[in-house]
């Protein structure tokens, strides 16, 4: 089946053409768009914006797999993203990682199997002054200890 924006967020393309020289410079709103809908860039999400902006399928594709922030196969409900970037390193991300695939039953790159959860990495999400950190979803969560990490993954499992 073909993909199709909602009518609240047909009007939301409009405005972000409206903003935009040509329709190609859209391409990076366009696919968080429809990834917001979709849940992630399907073959059909890149058919889409392919056939909103003129473009390839390849173009498309290319630009949904440079960037870390589109997903190109399902993922869970929330994201939990540690950072591993020096500064976090120092402090302990790596035990962080091993504890949350450990707690969660999966590896990094990989959901739940109720599609709770996806688990990632990050190369930065600059809080260097507050190691070990992770984001999950759009908050960010400091100073992390495998005690605190806990509370976050029983918290976000309960919701």
């Amino acid at each position: 089946m073909a993909f199709q924006l909602t009518p609240e967020r047909e009007q939301e393309l409009a405005e972000i053409f409206a903003r935009y020289p040509n329709k190609m410079a859209a391409c990076l709103p366009l696919l968080h768009l429809a990834q917001e809908q979709h849940g992630w860039v399907s073959d059909e999400v890149v058919t889409w914006v392919a056939e909103k902006l003129d473009v390839s399928t390849a173009h498309v594709f290319g630009v949904a797999t440079f960037y870390s922030l589109y997903h190109t196969h399902p993922v869970g409900k929330h994201h939990v993203w540690v950072c591993r970037t020096l500064s976090c390193a120092l402090h302990g991300a790596d035990d962080i990682v091993k504890h949350c695939e450990k707690r969660l039953g999966i590896h990094v790159g990989e959901t739940t199997a109720d599609g709770a959860v996806t688990l990632h990495t990050a190369e930065c999400l600059a809080s260097c002054g507050t190691a070990p950190m992770m984001q999950i979803d759009r908050e960010y969560h400091e100073n992390l200890t495998l005690a605190k990490v806990d509370v976050l993954l029983d918290r976000l499992r309960k919701s």
